[in-house]
């Protein structure tokens, strides 16, 4: 049986119960914390580039804090480069008015009550709203600067983000390196009893592109990082995903297909006439919340349903001496860069879609997918037993423009596995599935997505997955 750290099933049982109040109401964004060493574009461009790529998706994330702190580019890190986030906002505060035509969003709450509310998926917050999550974090790398008189605006601000009354995962995006969350944890360990310490060490979710909480030249002195430190003393009650695959073909794939970035992305609205050029890669951190982005793909507190930030698993880190969630080894390596590759085509459709409505304030939107009356973005489970047979239905599935749909079903199945329960090849086009379960599947899950593409310019997509639970 697959060991999950404890935190993980806990927080499934919260996600579950608040995906139902949440129901009731419009499904609420996941929270995202960034940690960006973003810096001049002549020197490293990508940081810019992905900051641009998540305000196109301020709709999706209820961004909580942005934190320019240090990385590979600079130890220790110059705090008058937080004016290239601050660009970036300018940037976005000049398309938002397009973009919100995108959800027929007419106006912004009020900056306290944007402040205070749980944001819903489809809604634009204000540029003064992100510019209030702007807070400098750690200027110095490595372990050796945490502990006292190393606090920051930054973690002091990731502290108040955790004391807040609301029982949902933050998740933790390191552009550069984490060392701010890790002085917000050794704060926390030291100023709080034991129970609250791990009740909010379970609300993090942490994933790193590599680990840069060191400068380049020394990358390969793991000790060196907060990171090992975060791991070692932390990895049953915290999610860390050490990711060594995604942001390596997302920088990879960019490079390839930086014509159509200059065609469609570059001189398109405020932002994409900031867009920068192409050097070492491009926007390598993004992986980290495309991990979390709400369209129907995983639930990112499993890292083993791969979504467009890949697949990992729980495992020996790229140090040898800790674990975390990773992919840096054979074969889980060739398989999350199977996804990434398949993946890639769509990521970049849909931000270029994003991009027209940036320019233009009209375009087309993604697909609304329901299977058996259910919407949302969650995992649909179902229980099963040995020999049943289950129907599923995709039919009530629309695209908000009225444009044609195209319908696949794909079985996610396990490392090395080739053998599913999809057998029937044109079944899976269809928008209706029939699954009868084999006794190979008895006491597993059956991992079921169903992909549905439009027929606009972009072919915009969007998923929902369905889990069998086999019974014993």
């Amino acid at each position: 049986m697959k060991r999950y750290p404890s935190f993980i099933l806990l927080t499934l049982m919260i996600m579950c119960f608040s995906t139902l109040k949440a129901g009731k109401r419009r499904e609420l964004k996941p929270r995202l914390v960034v940690m960006t060493d973003i810096c001049p574009a002549d020197l490293e461009p990508d940081d810019t580039e992905s900051a641009i790529r998540l305000l196109a998706y301020a709709d999706c994330f209820e961004i909580e804090a942005l934190i320019p702190s240090v990385g590979w580019n600079s130890n220790p890190y110059p705090p008058e480069w937080m004016k290239y986030l601050e660009c970036v906002i300018d940037a976005y505060e000049k398309d938002v008015y397009n973009l919100m035509k995108r959800s027929r969003q007419t106006s912004f709450h009020p900056l306290k009550k944007e402040q205070a509310m749980a944001q819903p998926i489809g809604y634009w917050p204000s540029a003064d709203y992100l510019r209030s999550c702007l807070a400098l974090g750690s200027p110095k790398a490595g372990i050796g600067v945490i502990g006292e008189g190393n606090d920051t605006p930054g973690s002091r601000k990731i502290i108040e983000l955790l004391d807040e009354d609301d029982e949902r995962p933050i998740y933790f995006c390191a552009w550069g390196g984490a060392n701010t969350l890790a002085q917000a944890v050794w704060r926390l360990q030291h100023d709080r009893n034991q129970k609250d310490f791990k009740r909010i060490l379970h609300k993090i979710r942490l994933y790193t592109i590599t680990d840069q909480d060191m400068v380049w030249a020394m990358r390969n002195q793991k000790d060196y990082s907060s990171h090992m430190w975060l791991r070692k003393e932390f990895s049953n009650d915290l999610m860390l995903i050490w990711d060594e695959s995604a942001w390596l073909n997302h920088n990879d794939l960019g490079n390839k297909n930086w014509k159509r970035h200059e065609r469609l992305i570059q001189g398109h609205g405020e932002m994409g006439r900031i867009y920068p050029k192409n050097k070492y890669g491009v926007e390598g951190d993004t992986p980290s919340f495309f991990h979390c982005m709400p369209n129907g793909l995983n639930d990112p507190d499993d890292p083993t349903q791969v979504g467009w930030g890949g697949y990992h698993q729980f495992g020996l880190s790229p140090d040898s001496l800790t674990y975390s969630w990773t992919n840096w080894q054979q074969p889980v390596k060739d398989y999350s860069n199977h996804f990434e590759v398949r993946f890639y085509p769509d990521e970049f459709n849909d931000f270029a879609a994003r991009m027209q409505w940036a320019s233009e304030g009209k375009g087309t939107t993604n697909p609304v997918v329901i299977v058996n009356g259910k919407r949302g973005h969650s995992p649909i489970r179902i229980k099963a037993n040995v020999g049943q047979t289950i129907k599923l239905n995709a039919g009530n599935s629309y695209d908000p423009e009225g444009e044609s749909l195209r319908f696949l079903w794909w079985e996610q199945l396990p490392v090395n596995n080739q053998t599913g329960v999809l057998t029937c090849t044109s079944a899976i086009q269809s928008p209706v599935l029939t699954v009868t379960v084999p006794p190979s599947y008895e006491g597993r899950k059956i991992q079921l997505v169903c992909e549905v593409h439009d027929d606009s310019p972009f072919q915009l997509v969007s998923y929902r997955r369905v889990i069998i639970n086999v019974a014993d």
